[in-house]
């Protein structure tokens, strides 16, 4: 009897700062999702002004997962996350917790004490991402209105809740 070996390869993925070359891929990633879409030019400018508080993760040399997040001037102890994006491929691994954790890790972020992002009520995934990323930080997450549906044009988009996780240690 014939014997087959069967070598199973992993891909490596790295978890990184985002170069100027990044925000094309992250545009690209987000149009394919049912991400609210921006304009090309606002990944490129996060990847140049604010590549220490942004992440990318890439599965060899394809871009499978990305973190956009800034200090806000007037909140130096607030990291915002303004979006997380996560391919198909990867859903489900736990990888956009940890770019969070990559993201809070950074020396960038050490006087960062609370992690906020707006969400939207029926955007459960991300609803869940905070909410477990405070469980395993072992702090607070407090979900408060921020902008109302009103503000935004047209009819079709939610209220935004602020997540905010913290104190973060």
């Amino acid at each position: 009897m014939k014997s087959t070996n069967t070598m199973v390869m992993e891909k490596t993925l790295t978890i990184d700062k985002p170069s100027v070359s990044d925000g094309a891929l992250m545009w690209e990633l987000v149009e394919q999702s049912t991400l609210d879409s921006n304009s090309p030019y606002k990944y490129i400018m996060m990847c140049e002004y604010f590549r220490d508080t942004c992440v990318v993760v890439k599965e060899d040399e394809k871009l499978v997962g990305f973190i956009t997040a800034f200090i806000p001037p007037e909140n130096p102890d607030v990291i915002f996350v303004w979006q997380v994006g996560v391919d198909s491929s990867q859903r489900g691994k736990g990888l956009a917790s940890k770019m969070l954790n990559e993201l809070v890790s950074r020396t960038a972020c050490k006087d960062v004490q609370y992690l906020e992002a707006t969400v939207t009520p029926s955007n459960v995934a991300s609803q869940s991402l905070f909410r477990g990323f405070a469980k395993k930080q072992q702090t607070r997450c407090v979900v408060q209105e921020c902008f109302s549906s009103d503000l935004f044009p047209g009819d079709d988009h939610e209220e935004e809740y602020t997540f905010r996780v913290g104190p973060l240690s």
